[in-house]
């Protein structure tokens, strides 16, 4: 597969999803470099944006097997990963699988459930496997988690765990519709929902080849550079008790990769780097108690690291 090929079918999966979602080319394009890096996502935003609808929209333009899974509170991890049934014809334990165990996976209202049940997402999200009695399960592939969760609302949830933030690849916000592109979604939900008529426009193999063609894509060693640096700083923070880990490093890494094969380069730019930096570390950065009390948010953090991070300019030589 070439760069141009998943540019196009990249175009079309932005475009079918565009019949649903109005107005979010942007977090629709952070989903595809999600599921092209097979990692997760995070989409936490107030109720009635269209979180669910995005998620739903996507995977059904997907071609894959999708599950949605509702996280409430009496949720039980054998709810999530499945459970082993006695037969008493066969005198077996039989499996029977759970959500999980599907391509793409909603997990709806995830800070809902419990500690217990939410970790049992850990292995399937971070291995692509699940062990239920001592057996373990592989997830077919892609793999992917659409989590999405209300930050208003905190009465009845459970905040989710460094550990598991740190599995999401991206977290998106959607924000809301400015004044023309809500009256499109009054009109275009006017007589029915468009979700319905939505249908396959990629095949499971499709994406496993694009993910794996982006993951060629070249980064230059003053691109890779400016990367470290901006990791390596978030360390240094005084904002900061906790910095961005080199497992985000990796994500950051391949997130720019994936992120410059959706735009039909086979080479990452530092803007690709500098543009995906909030998504992909906001969420595993951990802001000191000071710079809580004063209000500030993990993206007022990075805008200061990328201010004081030079970028580079590629050098010309004279002709």
């Amino acid at each position: 597969m070439e760069i141009a090929d998943i540019q196009r079918l990249a175009a079309q999966v932005k475009s079918s999803v565009g019949q649903v979602i109005v107005g979010k080319d942007e977090p629709i394009e952070f989903l595809l470099v999600a599921l092209l890096c097979e990692g997760h996502v995070l989409i936490e935003d107030v109720p009635g944006i269209g979180k669910t609808t995005m998620a739903k929209s996507l995977a059904r333009v997907l071609g894959c097997s999708f599950r949605r899974i509702q996280f409430t509170p009496d949720l039980l991890p054998t709810d999530v990963v499945g459970v082993s049934i006695y037969n008493q014809k066969s005198g077996d334990f039989e499996y029977r699988p759970g959500p999980v165990l599907s391509q793409v996976v909603l997990a709806d209202e995830i800070n809902r459930a419990g500690p217990r049940t939410q970790s049992a997402l850990l292995e399937a999200m971070e291995e692509r496997q699940v062990t239920v009695d001592g057996v373990t399960r592989p997830i077919p592939r892609p793999f992917l988690v659409l989590a999405t969760q209300n930050p208003i609302e905190l009465e009845g949830t459970f905040p989710l765990p460094e550990a598991q933030l740190d599995r999401f690849l991206i977290k998106v916000a959607l924000g809301y519709p400015d004044l023309e592109e809500e009256r499109m979604i009054l009109r275009r939900f006017r007589e029915g929902n468009p979700l319905e008529e939505l249908h396959p426009v990629v095949s499971s193999q499709d994406i496993l080849d694009m993910g794996a063609r982006s993951r060629q894509v070249a980064i230059s060693e003053a691109a890779e550079d400016y990367l470290l640096r901006i990791v390596r700083a978030t360390r240094k923070q005084a904002t900061l008790a906790l910095g961005a880990s080199p497992r985000a490093s990796l994500a950051l890494f391949h997130a720019s990769q994936a992120y410059a094969a959706l735009h039909g380069r086979d080479f990452v730019l530092p803007d690709d780097i500098k543009r995906l930096t909030g998504p992909v570390l906001s969420h595993r950065l951990i802001l000191s108690s000071q710079s809580r009390l004063r209000g500030q948010n993990a993206q007022d953090v990075l805008r200061e690291v990328l201010l004081g991070v030079q970028v580079p300019v590629e050098e010309r030589s004279a002709p």
